[in-house]
């Protein structure tokens, strides 16, 4: 049995997000997760106008739906049978694969994106260089990792792990922090770099984002930093990058 950076056994990744898609959605339709989801998705929206579209971690389709509308085909892979049956449900086009054997020919998508899933990934190069390989030349790519040096990572180390499931904790799961820096050079050759993007990073507690007059303007601040020198200190870090 493998032990978690915090010494919890540690399950395997599809195991563990086939439990938590059951109880995945309970509190995924406002306040904080809500923000969450809007400030990554509204990166790829930007992008993503009437191209090809290729979410890596899809979940249960929360950002893809968002997503989709804007893209000339919006496509999502996930490990999780759980997670992707929901994300059917949604009427969205999804596979079960793992992001580091993608199944898409070279050159298939104009975006690649994977949101809160790449730091649960041991071989990250190996993802990365998969995201890479499905883009067309100038095609973009937005990468989600979880930072270091953030407010989030000390929090996180301070609470312990949540229950998402009887007898299973989101400390059982493979996950890593990097810093920055760390990130950039985990990027493969086919990818450079253009801008960092940081999400959660005024945000002490998530509750706070539902306060009366604190949270809205919470939001607010929270999207006036997230592409700013701020970003860099967000708990949630986007590598928006460009292929060669």
């Amino acid at each position: 049995m493998t032990r978690s950076e915090t010494g919890a056994a540690r399950i395997e990744n599809r195991e563990y997000y086939d439990e938590f898609s059951k109880t995945y959605e309970d509190r995924r339709h406002e306040g904080y997760h809500v923000l969450i989801d809007e400030l990554q998705s509204e990166l790829v929206i930007d992008a993503v106008g009437g191209l090809d579209a290729l979410e890596v971690g899809c979940g249960t389709g929360l950002i893809l739906q968002r997503v989709a509308p804007a893209a000339k085909r919006a496509v999502g892979i996930d490990l999780s049978p759980g997670m992707l049956s929901l994300a059917r449900e949604r009427g969205l086009e999804v596979q079960e694969a793992s992001a580091t054997e993608l199944p898409f020919q070279d050159e298939t998508f104009d975006v690649s994106y994977s949101f809160k899933v790449l730091s649960h990934v041991p071989d990250l190069a190996l993802a990365l260089s998969e995201m890479g390989r499905v883009l067309r030349p100038g095609g973009r790519s937005f990468i989600g990792l979880y930072n270091r040096q953030s407010l989030r990572y000390l929090i996180r180390r301070l609470r312990g792990g949540h229950a998402i499931a009887e007898g299973i904790d989101d400390n059982q799961v493979f996950f890593r922090f990097y810093s920055p820096d760390e990130m950039i050079e985990q990027l493969p050759e086919s990818l450079e770099l253009v801008q960092l993007h940081g999400v959660r990073i005024a945000t002490t507690l998530p509750s706070m984002v539902s306060w009366p007059v604190l949270g809205p303007s919470l939001c607010w601040l929270e999207r006036r930093l997230r592409s700013s020198l701020f970003a860099r200190f967000g708990g949630f870090m986007v590598l928006e990058c460009r292929k060669k």
